[in-house]
């Protein structure tokens, strides 16, 4: 009798809900459940109908949005001709995930729920609310609620009793095999490069632009405690475009000393090659990988060793090793019971992935190459506010990035990968790399010409891989709408644009509050801005905070034109944006509006907490934050 059937669907932005989808996957199959797990997007979804036992993982992102994998499947399920018997032989349940700091916190997953009930499916259990400012994160939230999911779901398919649960400690099968080839593959070809950089259609994430980077400038003064780039590229010929508000997403290594240091580790050769074989007809190889592939390849373009490692890696590797005192020490993180103490060990300081397994020597020597794509997650690119417009600055794009850096209880600082990667970078050097980087379409070179014995190779300018997708803002088309935008920092960068286009066009009701430390350290644009002022397309406001003894930040200048806020979106239907940071930052600028609202509109605290809201249903009021 063959084994039920339990479908996991998932929409991920980040890769967070797509890495607890395989975890239930897994879960599943220690319980002889028949599982497959799949992006929803990539699901026929009106297969639905057929489906008794489907669990859907969504994450939230943006203004209540879905993302960008399940964004078709949003479309369909909430078509209103959909009769409400569709899936009425549907048992389901909805794991959201999300961040409480957002007034649409798990929005989708919430939504969906009410959805597949008015359609006629069973829910096995209320909707689960994964928050990621809880301290333990999402899986606070999650790990209860599977407990009870497996409950009901063992009581409609038990498992067969001469089969029994695979125990924890016994390992699942790989997804893939590395078959390692004798002899390196031949160098690849300039057609192959070129194919990379002058692609057929849009570019992607499966076919990204190599853009070449034009300048890489720091930007906040020498004794600013922060480093800020503005980085531009050249998109000529890309097939790129974009308006203010779209973001540009950005495709990072892992340095070459971490490569070699994680090669070490396991106990690989960085210049052998494999070709990767999936173990099921219905698992599909990683199509960023070339085939065949290097081991430094791999490492430096695919497996995310830089990473905090979640809890899925530490049930694994406790499987896969072989030293007792390790082992146990790997249970226990892996364990409910275990949570803080993983949290302690792996989250606060943020010890990566690479560094946990140098600290469970025995146990990374003994991984076997086979389960590195099952253990370690994939590389997920990165999203920059795009900070230009191609009105002004036609072929270009340019990010204001600050490099991530900080200090923990760890002695090595805690680098960002990407913004890291990058700020190394230099335009005027060249791209100093091996050319299996760049040949990212087919084979590398043979390995005397990537060995570490030998220098690398210079092969002309330097190239980021990148691609672009609509963002979380959306700006008026409408030439006389006023626009109030907030953005302290960095997170002024998409309102550059949008002023860049908006002046373009001729819209001069621009009204920009800038918040930060000091005039000369951190002043983004200063130059640009005054002029705009002068020709009359900018009204700008300042907050410095760390020029005069009382701190002063962008909700207090709002709080100080509060006449003007309430004139300019009550009776001229402005719209207001506001991005930067999501600890403080938005809820105190809301509570400054709400404020506005009492004092200058003579609302109630209810009615300008739903003046507010009725600004957001109509996209009057739009955010975009970031942790």
């Amino acid at each position: 009798m063959p084994s039920p059937r339990l479908l996991v669907l998932f929409g991920s932005q980040t890769g967070t809900a797509q890495d607890v989808s395989e975890r239930l996957g897994r879960e599943a199959r220690r319980r002889r459940l028949d599982c497959l797990v799949q992006a929803l997007d990539s699901y026929p979804v009106v297969n639905l109908i057929s489906e008794p036992l489907v669990i859907f993982v969504c994450a939230t992102t943006g203004q209540g949005d879905p993302p960008d994998n399940m964004k078709s499947f949003w479309r369909f399920i909430f078509r209103k001709n959909l009769p409400s018997t569709s899936l009425c032989q549907m048992d389901f349940a909805v794991l959201g995930l999300g961040d409480s700091s957002y007034a649409k916190f798990n929005f989708v997953a919430k939504k969906l729920h009410r959805r597949l009930l008015q359609l006629g499916g069973a829910a096995l259990l209320p909707v689960c609310l994964g928050d990621d400012q809880h301290e333990l994160g999402p899986d606070a939230a999650i790990d209860p609620w599977l407990h009870n999911l497996w409950e009901k779901v063992l009581r409609l398919h038990p498992v067969p009793l001469d089969l029994g649960v695979i125990p924890p400690g016994v390992p699942l099968p790989s997804k893939f095999t590395l078959q390692f080839l004798q002899e390196a593959p031949r160098m690849c070809s300039a057609e192959q490069h070129e194919a990379t950089t002058d692609t057929l259609g849009p570019p992607s994430e499966l076919q990204p632009f190599l853009a070449r980077m034009v300048t890489n400038q720091r930007v906040t003064g020498p004794s600013h405690f922060q480093d800020v780039r503005l980085i531009e590229f050249d998109i000529t010929s890309s097939g790129l475009s974009f308006v203010a508000g779209d973001v540009v997403l950005i495709q990072p290594e892992n340095t070459a000393s971490h490569v070699q240091h994680f090669c070490r580790v396991v106990g690989l050769d960085p210049d052998h090659y494999f070709t990767l074989w999936p173990r099921e007809p219905d698992v599909p190889c990683p199509e960023r990988l070339p085939r065949p592939c290097s081991v430094r390849h791999l490492v430096s373009q695919y497996l995310d060793i830089a990473s905090v490692p979640r809890r899925s890696f530490f049930e694994l590797l406790a499987c896969l090793s072989p030293h007792e005192l390790e082992r146990e020490k790997l249970l226990e993180f892996s364990s409910a019971a275990g949570q803080e103490a993983l949290y302690e060990y792996c989250n606060r300081p943020r010890r990566t992935t690479l560094e946990v397994l140098c600290d469970f020597p025995h146990t990374a020597a003994a991984i076997p190459p086979d389960y590195l794509l099952d253990l370690i997650s994939p590389i997920r690119p990165r999203a920059f506010s795009i900070a230009s417009s191609l009105l002004a600055r036609p072929g270009r794009l340019q990010i204001l990035m600050a490099v991530v850096q900080y200090q923990t209880r760890l002695k090595e600082p805690r680098r960002g990968l990407c913004s890291s990667w990058l700020a190394s970078l230099d335009p005027g050097q060249g791209d100093p790399c091996s050319l299996e980087h760049r040949c990212r379409a087919g084979p590398g070179p043979s390995s005397s010409q990537v060995s570490s014995r030998h220098p690398p190779l210079t092969i002309g300018p330097v190239r980021v891989p990148l691609w672009v997708r609509p963002g979380g803002l959306t700006f008026p088309q409408t030439p006389d709408t006023p626009v109030i935008m907030v953005g302290p920092g960095t997170g002024v960068a998409p309102f550059r644009a949008a002023i860049q286009e908006r002046v373009a066009q001729g819209q001069k009701r621009n009204l920009l509050f800038f918040g930060c430390r000091r005039r000369n350290q951190d002043f983004y644009w200063e130059a640009e801005w005054t002029e705009l002022e002068k020709r009359g397309c900018l009204t700008l406001v300042t907050a410095f905070s760390r020029e005069q003894e009382q701190k002063v930040y962008v909700q207090h200048r709002l709080r100080e034109l509060g006449p003007l806020v309430w004139e300019l979106l009550d009776h001229q239907g402005a719209c207001f944006y506001l991005a930067g940071n999501a600890k403080y930052m938005p809820a105190d600028v809301s509570e400054a509006l709400t404020s506005i609202f009492q004092e200058e509109g003579g609302l109630s605290a209810p009615d300008a907490a739903a003046y507010l809201a009725q600004l957001q249903r109509a996209l009057r009021f739009q955010t975009e934050t970031w942790a």
